[in-house]
């Protein structure tokens, strides 16, 4: 019988097989049969919007002494809350940003962290009994900077329609969600999600180690909202070892948005684990809700979104027609699109927008469809990016293979 400590012991001597949820499903497609003892470790992971992240850290403004206490905070715009140390007297203040926090409409706490991590230079404003004092930093001047997620990696996820007349803005589209139900946008890796391969948390769970955005973290137990039926994770861990290509911001048409990433680790003890590990992407619901209630109005699969399509943007230069404004570059959520049909990889979610705004044809990507009542509805926007999910996963298998153990 299999145990946490023997594959512990074998992650150390260096001779533990780990594989990543994508390796193991398409095993499962080809029609392999995998026992407890031919794997030991397999690795999960998800990148997507996920608005409950939020970081603590401590920010230099001025010399000790200048101002008592900080009543309000600003860094690159974007609005902080200062506490709960007051720290008076030191030039020092504690801070708590939102990911979501809204600097102005394409810049929030997403695009911050990302900036922070990348050490570019930072704008800080603070107010204190009338005066304001000013500071510019760059990231490695912040001594403290923890990232954490209130609620994130979640097992499952919805698509977005409106069943309503007139478009709506809204955090769940990069342009207005038009409506009669002509458009859907979805979230969630299906598959590859850690807890869609634990949904009953057996080992992602409270003290388990994983990656976020690419840094070693730990999980702190359940997110908020977190249910039986639809667990999440609450995480965190240090920014300074963050990797800025599994995060950054995402501008929607309600406003600035946060992208996280987590990567998961299952050990293989039984045939409980290698059933669960077995779902697909076809198996795995879809719940298909209305905007602006949330409630159910149907239920695909994930299959339709994540299989048979493609998992990144094609783009082909080609085709642009260099008809002035780029309408591509304009609207990308995450300033990833270069005038010309270039693309900035590491900021690229592959979300489709450009898809949907460029009239050369730049860019293509099959993105897959829900069916409602018999009527197939087309996804016009991602806010998950299966190929990233798919990278943190590869990167959380190298460290264990190289000897560090999650369990």
């Amino acid at each position: 019988m299999k145990t946490i400590s023997g594959i512990n012991k074998k992650i150390g001597e260096g001779s533990a097989v780990v594989i990543t949820a994508t390796e193991f499903k398409r095993l499962v497609r080809d029609g392999e049969i995998l026992s407890v003892d031919e794997v030991d470790v397999v690795t999960c992971g998800t990148c997507g919007v996920m608005s409950g992240t939020f970081a603590v850290m401590t920010v230099p403004v001025t010399e000790p002494g200048i101002f008592r206490k900080a009543e309000s905070v600003s860094l690159n715009g974007v609005p902080a809350y200062p506490g709960p140390c007051p720290n008076e007297g030191l030039g020092l203040v504690d801070i708590i940003v939102y990911g979501t926090a809204c600097g102005n409409s394409c810049y929030g706490g997403g695009n911050l962290f990302r900036d922070i991590v990348e050490g570019k230079e930072i704008e800080i404003l603070v107010s204190s009994e009338g005066k304001i004092y000013q500071n510019s930093i760059f990231g490695e001047e912040i001594a403290s900077a923890r990232m954490i997620t209130s609620r994130s990696a979640f097992r499952n996820y919805s698509a977005i329609v409106n069943p309503g007349s007139d478009g709506i803005n809204t955090i769940f589209s990069v342009l207005p969600l038009v409506g009669n139900f002509k458009e859907t946008t979805v979230s969630g890796c299906g598959e590859i999600n850690p807890l869609q391969n634990d949904p009953k948390m057996r080992f992602i769970n409270t003290g388990a180690r994983v990656l976020l955005n690419g840094a070693i973290g730990m999980v702190m137990g359940e997110g908020t909202r977190s249910k039986p039926e639809k667990p999440n994770l609450a995480v965190f861990a240090d920014m300074r070892d963050m990797k800025p290509e599994f995060m950054g911001g995402f501008t929607t048409s309600a406003g600035p948005e946060c992208i996280t990433s987590i990567a998961a680790a299952i050990p293989v003890l039984d045939k409980e684990t290698i059933g669960q590990l077995s779902v697909l992407d076809e198996n795995i619901s879809l719940p298909v809700v209305g905007v602006t209630d949330r409630k159910p109005v149907g239920e695909s699969d994930y299959g339709r979104v994540w299989q048979g399509t493609d998992h990144r943007v094609v783009t082909n230069p080609l085709n642009c027609l260099f008809c002035g404004e780029c309408q591509a570059a304009a609207h990308c959520p995450t300033k990833a699109i270069m005038m010309g049909g270039g693309v900035i990889e590491s900021r690229c979610m592959s979300c489709g927008t450009c898809v949907r705004t460029c009239p050369g044809e730049v860019y293509s990507m099959e993105m897959g469809s829900v069916v409602l009542d018999g009527r197939e509805i087309p996804v016009v926007l991602r806010q998950s990016d299966r190929n990233r999910g798919e990278m943190i996963s590869a990167s959380f298998k190298s460290m264990i293979e190289m000897g560090f153990s999650p369990f």
